[in-house]
């Protein structure tokens, strides 16, 4: 006989696993056609608001601070490291651009590979591109090297030794210009005349200028580019925390101990962490010299980075990816344009002197929202769910302590019926006349059964 077997159709994958990747993706196209052919049709009193609430130059700025963010959420919101010295990965992704995609400032030979400026050009002259992986590489290769001695130590120990290590990189190529005799970054001038981004077939045709400097035209393209870089920066991280690593990060993060006895290995997995988020950190360094400041130098790589990077993080929500792509946004609008504007508005509004004046107390405003954060959503703005859950659950003291006083109530009562004598008797007598009471309004089967 024949057994009929039912045949599942296969699952259908929901549409809300791509909504934030479709909007992500929409919302980079409509920024650059609003800038490329919305906002010139229009009038200059409807476009003249969103340029000055809003500038490319700014846009740019948040794409650049998303990859940061991005990286430091592996290492944070992913492993549960706190890193205070972040910065120093960035710092070296711009050297390495500085060093391989720039004028000279010390040697004299030329070399070009793939490089929109002109052959005859002195100095290294690479690829925007090469220079991403390259940078990238050699910052997880770093990272590798820093993190194998130190990652054995937890929670305090470890931010003060990465905050130590981001000290130490800034210290050095600030006294660059002399090391054993030899002028390795220039010291604090930097480097600057950093090669702008080339844009390769499109610029051969004619469609985007050849080389994306910092003008009106090269800053519109650079949101594609830009734009570009943050969605690998999701997609890796999104694919990484889906996969067995990311789950061992996870787990490390919730519990280490548990962890381990579940045969994760800590040291190994915290440097795969480390390396990753460095790569990102290699990818914003190379990004920032050359999409948006085009030069390189120590002073824009001091510790105020590292916590305003961190403060994007715990804002938009430590592990998850669009709350933290979310919040560099808002925080790095915030800190570039977003004060001024809302000072120029006030000054409109109520005469003040606010534009020049207030976007000097920035941190101090970004500190007093990180601290109403704390108070009132710990878990960020887009929380991950298990972020939010932790969030959410009493602690192991909390627990104990609602554990104790539920054992201290219940000793309350027994000794209350212990030190009055009569209570027993007086329940005896309520429960007899309750019994009493019942029997009156029922008669019982036999005088049932007599009246039927």
């Amino acid at each position: 006989m024949a057994v009929a077997t039912a045949v599942t159709p296969a699952p259908q994958r929901s549409l809300r696993r791509y909504a934030w990747p479709i909007g992500y993706v929409a919302v980079i196209v409509f920024l650059f056609l609003l800038y490329q052919t919305i906002l010139p049709s229009l009038v200059k009193s409807v476009s003249a608001p969103v340029v000055a609430w809003l500038p490319v130059a700014t846009i740019n700025e948040c794409l650049m601070w998303a990859i940061m963010a991005l990286g430091l959420n592996v290492v944070v919101g992913y492993a549960g490291l706190l890193d205070l010295g972040y910065v120093a990965f960035w710092a070296l992704g711009g050297y390495t651009a500085g060093w391989l995609m720039a004028y000279p400032f010390n040697w004299t030979f030329d070399f070009h590979l793939f490089s929109p400026v002109k052959s005859t050009a002195p100095g290294t002259h690479i690829n925007f591109w090469i220079v991403i992986l390259v940078a990238g590489v050699l910052c997880a290769i770093l990272g590798l090297i820093i993190g194998a001695p130190t990652l054995r130590l937890r929670g305090d120990y470890l931010a003060l030794v990465t905050l130590g290590f981001g000290e130490v990189i800034t210290q050095f190529f600030r006294n660059s210009n002399n090391i054993g005799g030899f002028n390795i970054a220039n010291g604090d001038p930097g480097i600057s005349s950093i090669d702008p981004i080339g844009t390769g077939p499109l610029g051969a045709l004619g469609i985007a200028p050849k080389l994306l400097t910092n003008s009106a035209a090269g800053n519109i393209w650079k949101i594609l580019v830009l734009g570009l870089l943050v969605g690998i920066c999701i997609f890796i991280s999104l694919r990484i925390r889906e996969g067995r690593l990311g789950r061992a990060w996870l787990a490390i993060r919730e519990d280490e101990l548990a962890a381990s006895m579940m045969g994760v290995p800590l040291v190994r997995t915290k440097l795969l962490a480390y390396a990753v988020g460095a790569f990102f950190g290699g990818i914003g360094g190379v990004a920032n010299a050359s999409g948006i400041t085009t030069a390189v130098s120590p002073s824009g790589f001091d510790f105020g980075k590292s916590v305003l990077v961190l403060l994007m993080v715990v804002l938009g929500g430590m592990g998850n990816v669009w709350g933290v792509t979310i919040g560099a946004f808002l925080l790095s609008w915030l800190n570039g344009n977003g004060l001024k504007q809302i000072g120029v508005q006030a000054d409109a509004f109520f005469g003040t002197s606010l534009e020049a004046t207030l976007p000097r107390y920035n941190y101090i405003i970004l500190g007093l929202l990180l601290v109403l954060m704390m108070l009132f959503r710990r878990e960020g703005l887009i929380p991950e769910g298990r972020t939010k859950a932790l969030m959410k659950t009493p602690s192991r003291t909390e627990a104990e302590s609602l554990g104790a006083e539920s054992l201290e109530a219940e000793a309350e009562t027994e000794a209350i019926e212990q030190s009055d004598p009569e209570s027993d008797a007086k329940i005896a007598a309520s429960a007899a006349a309750v019994s009493s009471v019942q029997g009156h309004s029922d008669p019982g089967p036999s005088k049932r059964e007599g009246h039927r």
